[in-house]
């Protein structure tokens, strides 16, 4: 009996643990729950934001390639501008320039008038005392004087141009013809000589002709001579 009795007092301490541990279960599972339902909800929430977040994306990169595109055309209407005006200054640094050498040149013919403004009155008395009718006659009979003249000197140099030609020419021709008659009285020097080498050769071969004649002749009378005789010893 005291062995059942603690038994079942183990019992009911093991029911009461089991319920505890049931209990605390239970309570996990209901913490689990509210948690996973949190997370779901975080989910969610996620997800929405999620799908906001690529909206936004979606807007905020044809807003940024909206003001990609601006900033491009800014840029370029910017450097075009830019090159505009460093043509503009390049333009106007040349335009000063070309007033600055005009203004020089200006200077110097203000100062070629006052300086030769004598001239002009010597001119306008040669006018009055002589055939032309201004001044610009006279400028003219001189510029025709001048190109006549420069005309001379040209054909004058041309005329020696083709006399110094005609020089270099005559001398290439002399040159040519002395190499000719240089080689003409060395072909003749060798005829001559074959001349004389032939001529002695003929000296030779007239005296072996005549050896050979005369050894002809010889042997002729030798051969009328043996005829005779095998034709007496015939007889």
């Amino acid at each position: 009996e005291e062995d059942s009795t603690n038994s079942f007092i183990c019992l009911l301490k093991k029911m009461k643990e089991v319920r505890l541990v049931e209990k605390v279960v239970e309570e996990k599972e209901q913490a689990f729950r509210e948690r996973m339902e949190a997370l779901a909800e975080q989910w969610r929430d996620l997800h929405a934001r999620r799908a906001q977040l690529k909206a936004h994306v979606k807007r905020s990169g044809s807003t940024v390639q909206e003001n990609e595109r601006l900033r491009t055309q800014a840029l370029e209407k910017a450097n075009k501008e830019k090159e505009q005006n460093i043509k503009k200054e390049s333009e106007l640094l040349s335009a000063k320039r070309e007033l600055e050498a005009l203004r020089k040149q200006h200077q110097k013919l203000s100062k070629k008038v006052l300086k030769y403004s004598r001239f002009e009155r010597y001119l306008e008395d040669v006018v009055e005392n002589s055939q032309f009718r201004d001044i610009e006659d006279i400028v003219a009979f001189y510029k025709a004087l001048v190109r006549s003249r420069r005309e001379l000197v040209q054909s004058q140099q041309w005329h020696g141009h083709l006399t110094e030609q005609a020089r270099l020419l005559l001398q290439q021709h002399g040159a040519q013809k002395e190499a000719e008659m240089l080689q003409c009285k060395k072909k003749l020097v060798q005829l001559k000589q074959n001349l004389e080498q032939a001529r002695s050769d003929i000296l030779q071969w007239e005296d072996r002709w005549a050896e050979s004649q005369a050894r002809a002749a010889r042997k002729g009378t030798e051969l009328k001579s043996l005829s005779l005789a095998i034709h007496s010893l015939c007889q």
